[in-house]
Order: C-alpha cells, then sequence, then structure tokens
C-alpha cells in the first residue's frame, strides 16, 4: 500500500472567502481520488473531477494541499459531521487498477 494520499482543501473562490468548500483525497501515483459529493451526502470516487480540478490553471489559488489532520477537521465542516474515513477506507473506494488515465488501449485503432 505504501503510497501516500494527498489532501486537497477547496475553496469556492480565489479569495478562499467562507471557508473551505470541499475537499479531495488522491492517491497521485495512481491516479485515483475520491471527494465529498455534496449532492448525493456521502464520499465518492470521481478522480476524473479531481484532476480535472487541479490541473486546470484556474483553480490554483482555488485549493491548497494540507496534512491528514487538517483534512479531518476540514471533511467534519464540509459534510456537515460525516467524518473522513481512514485510510485503508478511502483506498478500499478506489476500484483494483483503477486510474484516472482510464483503460489501456489494445493497440487496435
Amino acid at each position: 500500500m505504501g503510497r501516500k494520499l494527498t489532501y486537497y482543501v477547496i475553496y469556492r473562490n480565489d479569495e478562499r472567502t467562507g471557508g473551505p468548500a470541499g475537499l479531495f483525497v488522491m492517491d497521485v501515483g495512481a491516479g485515483n481520488a475520491i471527494l465529498w459529493d455534496h449532492r448525493s451526502g456521502h464520499w465518492a470516487f470521481d478522480p476524473a473531477l479531481v484532476v480535472r480540478f487541479v490541473d486546470d490553471y484556474r483553480n490554483l489559488d482555488r485549493y491548497e494541499t494540507v496534512d491528514r489532520a487538517t483534512a479531518e477537521r476540514v471533511a467534519e465542516t464540509v459534510s456537515g459531521g460525516t467524518a473522513l474515513p481512514d485510510e485503508d477506507g478511502i483506498r478500499a473506494m478506489f476500484p483494483p487498477g483503477a486510474s484516472a488515465s482510464g483503460p489501456q488501449s489494445s493497440g487496435r485503432q
């Protein structure tokens, strides 16, 4: 399991007014990620959305990388009281062999 998870606090705007608006957790090496889904009210696997957000230069001032303890506090705030799963629980949400790059090509066009 050895790879480290990276925690991102998300803000609604560049000025970061109003406090954190969301939280992403990513295994950068594997391209797996979860986020707090406000609509469904649970932690959801969505690496494509996370990568798209973090890689968009327009969002550079809308997130910051934080440590696990900070992420746990932010999770309680953005989720309305639902705790951030422990690292094993987060990894359990990642499908085996899944990554943000999607299925591998067979080489045929």
